[in-house]
C-alpha cells in the first residue's frame, strides 16, 4: 500500500510540476509580450517628445518672425502716415499756388485790358482832329 501512496504522490507531484512549468512558461511569455509593448510605447513616447520639441522650436522661430514682421508693419504704417501727411501738405501747397496763379492770371488779364484801353485812348488822343 505504501507503494501505491508513493505512486500517487509522485503522480500528483508530476502533475503539479507540469502545471508550475506551464505557469512559468506562460508567465515568461506574458512578460516578454509586456516588455515588447513597453518598448514600443517608450519608442512612441520618445518620437512624440522629439516632435513636440521640434514643434516648440518652430513655434519660437515663427513667433520671432511674427514679431519681426509686426514691427516692420508698424514701421511701414508710420512711414505711410508720414508720406500721407507730406502728400497732403504738398496738395495744400499746390492748391495755394494754383489759387495764386489764378489771381495773377486775372490781374494780368485786367492789366492787359487796361493797357489795351490805354493804347486805344492814346491813339484816339494822338490822331489829328479834322
Amino acid at each position: 500500500m505504501e507503494e501505491q501512496v508513493k505512486d500517487k504522490v509522485i503522480i500528483i507531484l508530476v502533475i503539479l510540476t507540469i502545471m508550475f512549468f506551464i505557469f512559468v512558461v506562460s508567465s515568461c511569455t506574458n512578460t516578454l509580450r509586456f516588455k515588447s509593448l513597453r518598448d514600443k510605447e517608450m519608442a512612441t513616447r520618445l518620437d512624440l517628445e522629439e516632435k513636440i520639441s521640434k514643434f516648440t522650436q518652430e513655434k519660437i522661430a515663427t513667433d520671432q518672425k511674427l514679431k519681426s514682421l509686426s514691427q516692420e508693419l508698424e514701421e511701414e504704417k508710420t512711414a505711410h502716415q508720414a508720406v500721407k501727411k507730406a502728400l497732403l501738405q504738398e496738395q495744400l501747397v499746390n492748391q495755394s499756388l494754383k489759387e495764386e496763379l489764378d489771381k495773377i492770371t486775372k490781374l494780368k488779364e485786367t492789366l492787359e485790358d487796361d493797357l489795351k484801353e490805354a493804347l486805344v485812348q492814346k491813339k484816339s488822343d494822338t490822331r489829328p482832329k479834322r
